[in-house]
């Protein structure tokens, strides 16, 4: 059964079709890249399935379900946690903070005992804070812990920014460029990393990238989009030779020569 499945997905912003009858489907375990030129409508599609979008038409399912209807909060709770492409961090907040903040649906207290500090608020404080200390080992930043996040270099800060994501305990995680602006050796230690989190944490992921190389290593299969549409989908071995994904890069050496 596919974890997330689009169907004939099209939104227009005044004249502007951004998206133009898109269907796809990602399997539970896999790691499925979206991908193409500046202004293919990749960002909007990922705000499509989070909800902060509501598509013209055509339907978002996870796990079968239609989800098309439902509030950013409610997809969260039901297991899909994004990244953005420009890092997202509460820069007045310890990193220890900020990934605790992902934790706050699995904290098992009322509102009242939370704002009262009465009955389980105390125990349950405790728990997610050894979940957060965990996620934060897991990632290689115990060290950074209690730094202000804006301390951070950038590859360490899209760590955090990971982490949190994790700390909802999605079933998809859906990263948007998570390689833009690092290094070459950054780049692949991310990689590294993001193949050992599919696995250890046995996720999906849908992610966005410009740098096929970090695509070729970690995806199994793309989707490129151009203008909105559908162009290929396949394998990156696939694509990197299609003659319309190289046109739509690249621009068409047949017509202009």
């Amino acid at each position: 059964m596919p974890i997330l499945e689009l169907e004939n997905i099209s939104i227009a912003f005044g004249g502007l079709r951004a998206i133009d009858n898109v269907s796809f489907a990602i399997q539970q375990n896999q790691i499925f890249g979206l991908i193409g030129p500046n202004g293919a409508g990749k960002t909007t599609l990922f705000n499509i399935i989070t909800a902060n979008y509501k598509p013209n038409s055509g339907k978002v399912k996870f796990l079968s379900k239609d989800i098309s209807k439902r509030r950013p909060d409610a997809i969260v709770r039901l297991g899909i946690a994004r990244t953005f492409q420009n890092i997202r961090l509460f820069h007045s907040m310890s990193v220890l903070d900020n990934v605790l903040i992902g934790l706050h649906n699995v904290a098992k207290y009322s509102f009242f005992e939370a704002a009262l500090r009465i009955g389980r608020y105390f125990k349950e404080e405790e728990r997610i804070g050894k979940i957060a200390v965990e996620l934060l080992a897991y990632m290689g930043l115990s060290d950074k812990m209690h730094l202000k996040s804006n301390a951070l270099s950038y590859g360490d800060a899209r760590k955090v920014e990971i982490a949190r994501a994790l700390a909802t305990q999605p079933k998809l995680l859906l990263l948007d460029e998570p390689a833009a602006g690092m290094n070459p050796k950054e780049t692949q230690e991310l990689c590294t990393l993001l193949s050992k989190i599919q696995k250890d944490f046995n996720l999906s992921i849908l992610l966005i990238e410009h740098d096929m190389p970090f695509v070729n290593q970690l995806c199994e299969k793309v989707l490129v989009l151009d203008y909105g549409k559908e162009l290929f989908c396949g394998t990156p071995q696939e694509a990197i030779c299609n003659k319309d994904v190289i046109a739509a890069y690249l621009g068409d050496f047949n017509a202009t020569s």
